[in-house]
């Protein structure tokens, strides 16, 4: 007996033409068809489809009178597809229009031709209104309001959809004010959502900046402020440039084919240019790489600078279209100054006067002079000049970099107050890299790795922005900022402009970034020692990061030979500047508060050292002092010689990390314990925001306590920061791990900590066989991990620590991975005395400092290899056998 729905033959044609359909557009995209001309056949072919099921509806309900209903009524497409632009899977929005008269007739046709369409299998927003009510709802919703200016007629009477356009335009320009201001509202949180900058790893086609969307914002608010929404119209009636009319249709043509292979490639919707379809595009589109360059990386260079034309154009639209006030309009002359001539500072901006403006456009020392004035005065360019100035200069080929201009451009940096604004204005001119070449290069430079969420130029530019937010930072690095004279904020902006400009190339990028920085100070005309300040912030950038993420500060020799390397203490601020304002550019969230203590440790640490500030946290003067502090706390301690053999052999986190009274408690209760025991205690640090768990116990209890460590703590969730690991006389272990609690935004409660000491302590008193099991979360790695573009390294250091060999691994961040390395370390046979555990977006960077068991540095090579090959095998093993290692 049949079983399942049975389609009248309307429905059964329309999918299988559908079908057919699709296959002809998929091949005609595979031969190259433009991205519109695929979009606009396929619009077609839906148009066909719906008037077929439409005429079958009508024929279901029993309509055979021509001049009935069909008089009555209006099919509209809408949204997308008004605008015949779908993507191959794009959902449909279609409106039946009526005339309130239509009665029940029309309640039936909607019923019966929307499930028609639903039963096609098309993805269907439907809806059914008269002209009154859709105008309503449009005028209450920006989402509605968008959607239905794109309407564009497709069957029923013209007459009735034609009085609905003219009433719905008249009555959208007379809301334009309060309809332009939501439409950006709604889409500034949409951009929140999807991404708020061109510049993301990641973007999405449709709804990112820059994407499918900018251009139909501009659409839309053409429409509400000129009843015109085509950009041809908007051209003819002068509101857009010619120029700008054809960088949106070529932006549009480049989109519209990059959806549409996304689309068909998937065979569903896929707006997501996740980074797998970014290097399969970028070999589909024939790019080839160049000289430390990628195919990938070349792709998203068009992609990003397309994208970045289409964020200006329509940004500069939609505030040209903007609504003045009548009052400020009246009153602003009265309320402006002019300055040197050529410019009035007003309330809200500054702009060029008619003079000034034919002396500006065309001239980049003029330019910089309004840059210079509005930095000086915290004011934003007026956009009626800024739109003068960028059509006059954006496709000039010969820029004079005069000496008055360079001036000008240093005096500008100097200054904090909109210059991160400024120098986007510069670049978004291609003004920026006649100033400085090397950013031409870099300009929408795609950084394929896992550490980078921006271009090299958009991170070039954020790290700038990020370290004039210093401005108002509370601690010490807010201090060190306020604190430089406007000379050294100029270096430290021009050094973070310059940082990553040695990005693509083979060299190292610092490398060659410091004859980037030499060659741009030349053309400057920087002094000698201005110039060499810049080289080494640019070639040191990272050093400071280095040490503090990745290197034990305890370690005095490291402190004193980055004290050396720096020199004074006005350069090691500087460097402390540009150090967190690299991180804080990579990407939300990276520059943590635990990343933030650790490089302002270093640098507390350090300016002792450079400033002679008393005795230093580490220095050999500070431990002596700390040590008698932890002697004087102990109670007849001249009746216990072990104690005195305790404290001296105390490393220098412990001894930083708890005062003298708290020390000798958690060492008592340690000396107490029997060997077959464990204890364990956490206490949050807000200082840090991290809990600090601490773990006491023998060596005897059970082999690889390290690693069956770190995997409880991770299978309960626990993100590892940090760890020092310290075995004390007397085979004594006192281990301390610094966590975040991924279930708790802030400080866990007190019974949760509770519950993470007392499974610590059931691991080591009672180990299980076989592998702790890790909760499954999304991560977005996952697609990143499946390229792989930059490979799992292991680098070893025998000449930074005096008595450990330093491991250092990259590796894609997993679930679980930390657990397969410890546990590999101790297969190895290596005993790990620190560990410094780094995240990077989807990157780790974790460090170990080890010895072998008779707690001795790894001097033999062959050994060395030995340990090397072995970790790259655990890292690259899938995560399945890796976490099924054998238990010896």
């Amino acid at each position: 007996m049949p079983t399942g729905p049975r389609f009248c033959p309307a429905i059964i044609s329309a999918k299988e033409r559908l079908a057919e359909g699709r296959e002809k557009l998929k091949a005609q995209h595979q031969e190259g068809s433009p991205g519109v001309q695929v979009c606009a056949r396929l619009t077609d072919l839906i148009d066909t489809v719906v008037l077929d099921l439409y005429e079958s509806a009508l024929a279901d309900i029993g309509d055979t009178d021509p001049q009935g209903i069909q008089s009555e009524i209006a099919l509209v497409p809408h949204g997308g597809y008004g605008r015949r632009d779908i993507a191959p899977y794009s959902d449909i929005d279609l409106m039946l229009l009526h005339k309130p008269t239509a009665g029940d007739r029309v309640k039936k046709l909607a019923r019966q031709l929307s499930q028609n369409i639903y039963d096609t299998q098309l993805h269907l927003g439907f809806s059914c209104a008269t002209p009154r009510e859709a105008c309503a709802d449009a005028f209450r919703d920006p989402t509605v309001f968008t959607s239905l200016a794109e309407s564009r007629f497709l069957g029923g009477s013209v007459t009735l959809f034609s009085n609905f356009m003219s009433s719905f335009r008249r009555g959208a320009k007379r809301r334009a004010r309060g309809l332009i201001t939501t439409i950006r509202e709604s889409r500034r949180e949409e951009r929140v959502k999807y991404g708020d900058t061109v510049y993301l790893l990641s973007p999405n086609v449709k709804r990112s900046r820059g994407a499918l969307r900018e251009i139909q914002l501009l659409r839309w608010t053409g429409f509400a402020r000129y009843g015109q929404n085509e950009p041809r119209n908007l051209f003819r009636i002068g509101v857009l440039s010619h120029e700008d009319r054809v960088r949106l249709r070529e932006a549009r043509e480049f989109l519209l084919r990059l959806r549409n292979e996304l689309h068909f490639c998937a065979g569903k919707a896929q707006d997501v240019l996740e980074r797998s379809e970014q290097v399969r595009i970028a070999a589909v589109y024939g790019y080839e790489g160049s000289e430390g360059l990628l195919p990938v990386e070349e792709f998203m260079r068009d992609y990003f600078a397309i994208t970045s034309d289409v964020r200006y154009i329509t940004s500069h639209f939609a505030n040209a279209a903007r609504f003045k006030s009548s009052l400020a309009t009246a009153f602003s002359p009265l309320l402006s100054i002019q300055i040197e001539g050529d410019f009035r500072v007003g309330p809200f901006s500054i702009g060029a006067t008619r003079r000034g403006l034919k002396r500006v456009c065309g001239d980049l020392e003029q330019v910089l002079r309004l840059m210079d004035l509005a930095n000086l005065h915290d004011k934003p360019i007026a956009d009626e000049t800024w739109q003068a100035i960028r059509n006059s200069m954006i496709n000039l080929d010969n820029v004079m970099l005069t000496s008055k201009a360079t001036e000008r451009f240093l005096s500008l940096l100097s200054q904090p107050a909109q210059l991160g604004q400024m120098l986007r204005r510069l670049h978004e001119l291609r003004v920026l890299e006649k100033i400085i070449p090397a950013v031409k290069r870099a300009r929408c430079l795609l950084q394929f790795n896992a550490y980078h969420k921006y271009t090299v130029d958009e991170h070039s530019i954020r790290a700038i922005e990020r370290a004039i937010e210093f401005y108002d930072d509370k601690g010490p690095l807010g201090e060190s900022y306020r604190e430089m004279k406007p000379n050294q904020k100029k270096l430290v902006h021009l050094a973070l402009l310059l940082h990553d400009l040695g990005k693509g190339f083979e060299e190292d990028h610092s490398e060659v970034g410091m004859r980037i920085a030499a060659d741009t100070c030349k053309l400057l005309g920087l002094p000698e020692q201005e110039t060499e300040t810049v080289k080494f912030l640019v070639h040191k950038h990272l050093l400071m990061n280095h040490l503090a993420l990745r290197r034990d500060i305890d370690d005095q020799s490291v402190v004193l030979q980055f004290a050396h390397d720096v020199g004074t203490p006005d350069v090691l601020k500087m460097l402390y500047v540009i150090s967190c304002a690299d991180l804080a550019a990579v990407g939300p969230g990276v520059l943590n508060l635990w990343k933030l203590n650790l490089l302002t440790e270093l640098y507390r640490r350090t300016m002792g050292h450079l400033a002679g500030s008393g005795p230093t946290l580490g220095s050999d003067e500070w431990l002596k002092q700390r040590r008698a502090e932890v002697r004087a706390t102990v109670p007849n301690l001249n009746d216990d010689a072990d104690w005195n053999t305790l404290i001296d052999q105390l490393p220098v986190s412990y001894l930083a990390g708890s005062g003298p009274e708290r020390i000798v408690e958690e060492l008592d209760v340690l000396r107490q314990l029997p060997k077959n025991d464990a204890i364990a205690w956490g206490k949050y640090q807000p200082r840090r925001n991290a809990v600090q768990y601490t773990i006491g116990t023998h060596e005897e209890i059970t082999p690889g306590v390290f690693h069956k460590l770190t995997g409880l703590l991770t299978s309960k969730g626990q993100q590892i920061l940090a760890a020092d690991i310290n075995t004390l006389p007397g085979n004594l272990i006192l281990d301390r791990f610094y966590v975040n609690d991924l279930d708790f935004a802030g400080e866990p409660s007190r019974e949760r900590m509770e519950e993470i000491c007392d499974a610590l302590t059931d691991e080591l008193k009672h180990p299980r066989d076989g592998s702790p099991k890790f909760r499954e979360t999304w991560s977005s790695s996952d697609t990143a991990a499946t390229i792989n573009p930059a490979p799992a390294k292991v680098k070893i250091d025998n000449n930074t620590a005096e008595n450990a060999t330093i491991i250092d691994v990259f590796a894609h961040d997993r679930i679980g991975l930390l657990y397969t390395i410890t546990r590999a370390l101790f297969e190895l046979g290596l005993s790990v005395q620190v560990a410094k555990i780094g995240t990077y977006l989807d990157q780790v960077v974790d460090v170990f400092y080890v010895t072998d068991q008779e707690g001795r540095k790894i001097e033999d090579e062959n050994r060395i290899e030995e340990i090397r090959e072995c970790l790259l095998g655990a890292i690259q093993r899938p995560e399945a056998e890796a976490h099924e290692l054998p238990n010896r």
